[in-house]
């Protein structure tokens, strides 16, 4: 009767262990309370097509194939990416290092004693291959390698984010520039025709149809916009440079084309939330760190268990006589031991109860993450599609100054309108340039925005 409840009470403790057990080898799932990414867009029509910007490779986005020559060179350059690439490196070690875990350890152990007691010589020597394995029933091995692997695909997530971001700003950077070189057309052109209404309203003046003040004011425009000249030429000098550093190269000229060339894939949907959403890698760094976070609570939870280790070593060795070459033997051993946390019980039990914390933070992180992605993708696709509703209407407000400043020169010329008519129409024209200008570029810098 007494061996049957001993055998009763075994047979329960084994189950309690072994359902204990049970979580520590469970599998990292995204968490149920994760923030729904369907009700996240704002204003943005969502469809179902997979064949979104989020899977659109940037060689088929950025289609301006000088843009496209500075990519490349920036992605073979850049010094972020390089170090970004070395992390990758020692997370495949760090991985490697530990499935080898799994694998037993065999140290070589040759051993020589040499001993004088009482004018006798004693020459031993022993020379052994010794073994450890740890048996990983609790699954301390197993999950060290899968927080190794989350470690790895961590890193791998974030150099994905520093080529994006790298892609973003080498984009951005150049649109700025043909923003600039656009803005520098437009004044120079613009600095000629306030010379030339600057030599006009001269000669008026000489036939007393205007004053001085009036000569006065339009030579201050024409100075005004010969300084805004100055500047702009300033701001592409240093944009260059701070380009050609991003690239890794001497300070230079960039090749470039024209920012009224420059188009973009239409006909693009948003896609499916999750997938815009899950294809940015710093939102794939937040969930690497939750995956790694839930590994190293299940980590923490098995030191709480024994540590079951096989030991065996086999040799030869002497018999221990006088002389070192006498006959000697095999010699073998084998020891299973089993090692159970008792007086650090306390501490391993801190030790989960401090994963636990840092897991529910990381899950804390990986909600705002989503949450902040979310932000940058609603504000980058209104502003993308405000931007080309702009543009058309700049467009459109363009020609309909163009047409008005020739109209008021004819009428200039035929007595009906005076020529300060002309120079406002002139000034409003140059204001609609490079506010079109303008939106042409925020279309772009949008799209660099979304890639990212």
């Amino acid at each position: 009767m007494i061996n049957k409840i001993k055998y009763i009470l075994l047979l329960t403790i084994i189950g309690f262990t072994l359902s204990s057990c049970k979580s520590l080898y469970s599998t990292y799932q995204r968490p149920n309370d994760t923030v729904a990414v369907d009700s996240l867009y704002r204003f943005i029509e969502v469809t179902n097509d997979t064949s979104s910007i989020a899977s659109l490779p940037w060689q088929d986005f950025f289609t301006d194939p000088q843009l496209q020559s500075l990519i490349k060179l920036g992605l073979e350059n850049n010094t972020s990416l390089s170090v970004a690439h070395l992390n990758i490196e020692q997370a495949e070690i760090a991985l490697r290092t530990a499935r080898l875990a799994y694998i037993p350890t065999l140290n070589a152990v040759p051993q020589a004693n040499i001993s004088n007691f009482n004018s006798s010589t004693t020459q031993t020597y022993n020379i052994s291959l010794a073994a450890s394995w740890e048996i990983d029933i609790f699954g301390k091995l197993r999950n060290a390698k899968e927080r190794n692997k989350m470690a790895l695909e961590q890193s791998k997530a974030y150099k994905q984010a520093v080529q994006t971001q790298l892609i973003s700003t080498i984009a951005n950077s150049y649109y700025s520039l043909l923003l600039l070189d656009k803005q520098l057309s437009i004044s120079k052109r613009t600095e000629s025709n306030w010379q030339e209404n600057l030599r006009t309203m001269q000669a008026l003046k000489r036939a007393g149809n205007v004053n001085q003040v009036s000569v006065l004011q339009t030579q201050a425009n024409a100075i005004s916009l010969s300084r805004s000249i100055v500047t702009i030429e300033t701001q592409i000098l240093e944009l260059e440079n701070s380009l050609a550093a991003l690239l890794s190269i001497p300070s230079q000229r960039i090749e470039r084309g024209e920012i009224s060339d420059t188009k973009f894939s239409s006909g693009l949907s948003c896609g499916v939330p999750l997938q815009l959403l899950s294809n940015r890698p710093d939102i794939r760094i937040a969930e690497y760190g939750l995956a790694q976070a839930f590994y190293a609570t299940n980590e923490s939870r098995s030191a709480l268990y024994p540590s079951i280790t096989l030991n065996g070593a086999a040799g030869f060795t002497n018999s221990g006589g006088g002389a070192i070459l006498n006959p000697g033997a095999w010699l073998f051993s084998a020891v299973a031991s089993i090692v159970q946390p008792i007086f650090n019980h306390g501490k391993l039990r801190g030790q989960v109860q401090i994963s636990e914390s840092q897991q529910e933070q990381a899950s804390l992180q990986f909600n705002q993450a989503i949450l902040d992605a979310a932000v940058e993708v609603n504000n980058s696709l209104i502003q993308l599609q405000s931007a080309q509703k702009r543009l058309e209407y700049g467009v459109l407000r363009t020609s309909v100054l163009t047409e008005a400043v020739r109209g008021s020169k004819i009428l200039m010329r035929n007595g009906s309108a005076n020529y300060l008519e002309v120079l406002t129409a002139q000034y409003t024209l140059l204001q609609a340039e490079l506010t079109e200008s303008s939106d042409r570029y925020k279309i772009g810098r949008a799209s660099c925005r979304e890639r990212v």
